[in-house]
């Protein structure tokens, strides 16, 4: 247990410790910034980012579908919120186990099947981010190298992924444990490999990041920076697949850190490159938060005993069984 609890607080002190430097760095800058708000651009930034969770929603619906789990839009939306809310306060993206208790609880769906749609999501997003990032790098002068390390890295990996998945429908153990990790797989198989699910997912995934950049360009101009876009594209790729590292809660911390370097290549003064990447991802969360809470009113009650059963030590023995 305390070992849990030491987790946590230093994953969020490592957080705190680098948007407080990033932020003092800029302080008197910061404060004149902010003089000049307009705060339309905030709602617009609001909107996109509520879009852009239904069509997530929308999405993980296929892909339970796909699993052979029917659920509306509303109640795939919902397990999002739920999960990405619980990841906002552990490390490690450990509130993504609260989608696969939820399916169970639900709709009986077993952990294998729970484990793959979230598996078949991050992949899509993996994949589709960095080939974003692909297409973004030529536009900017200068890149540091270990940004194609974090672009490339992604897709050769997904790839390995996908060869994976071609062959695993032909491998057979009587170990329960391998077994378990067999048959998750051919869940994921069965829900993105497919040519509608690749098109659909790809298409949706993009969809969705560029959605993202969306809410960013917005917070851009709500300081008055008219950032190119292909710019903005790139920096949100670089802020999530770093966020992908599991160091703090929810990548606070390192997401800001990341788009601020990003932004910073192509000339945008510190003080407002640190107050859009700062700005971005606090509405993004405050979004995910009031979701996350409202979510949790939907489902009922039980879904609270549930985000705390999902963090439990003997649930991880619990979900090799496979039901």
């Amino acid at each position: 247990m305390y070992r849990r609890i030491s987790a946590i607080v230093a994953s969020t002190l490592i957080a705190f410790v680098i948007i407080a430097y990033m932020l003092m760095r800029v302080w008197n800058d910061l404060l004149a910034a902010l003089e000049h708000i307009i705060f339309a651009y905030l709602v617009i930034a609001v909107l996109i980012c509520l879009f852009a969770w239904w069509l997530r929603g929308l999405r993980y619906k296929s892909i339970l579908g796909s699993i052979g789990i029917r659920v509306s839009t509303a109640f795939s939306t919902a397990s999002i919120f739920v999960s990405q809310t619980a990841n906002l306060i552990v490390p490690a993206r450990l509130g993504d186990l609260v989608r696969v208790f939820i399916l169970k609880h639900e709709y009986q769906a077993t952990y294998a099947q729970g484990i793959s749609s979230l598996v078949v999501e991050r992949l899509f997003d993996i994949i589709m981010v960095a080939l974003l990032g692909v297409i973004s790098l030529p536009f900017v002068l200068n890149v540091p190298d270990w940004f194609y390390l974090v672009i490339v890295l992604p897709l050769i990996i997904g790839g390995i992924f996908f060869g994976i998945l071609l062959f695993i429908g032909r491998m057979r153990t009587e170990n329960r444990y391998i077994s378990f990790i067999l048959t998750m797989l051919e869940e994921v198989r069965k829900a993105s490999l497919t040519l509608r699910a690749i098109i659909v997912l790809s298409i949706s995934s993009l969809i969705i990041w560029l959605l993202d950049a969306g809410v960013c360009a917005a917070i851009a101009l709500m300081f008055g920076q008219d950032i190119p876009f292909l710019i903005i594209v790139l920096a949100i790729v670089i802020g999530n697949l770093v966020k992908a590292i599991p160091l703090t809660p929810g990548g606070v911390g390192t997401y800001e850190l990341a788009l601020a370097v990003t932004f910073s290549l192509v000339g945008v003064a510190p003080a407002i490159a640190t107050l859009i990447a700062v700005i971005d991802h606090l509405v993004k969360n405050l979004v995910t938060l009031a979701g996350g809470i409202i979510s949790i009113y939907f489902f009922g009650d039980w879904v609270v005993a549930v985000m705390k059963k999902a963090y439990r030590k003997e649930l991880r023995g619990d979900a090799t069984a496979g039901d």
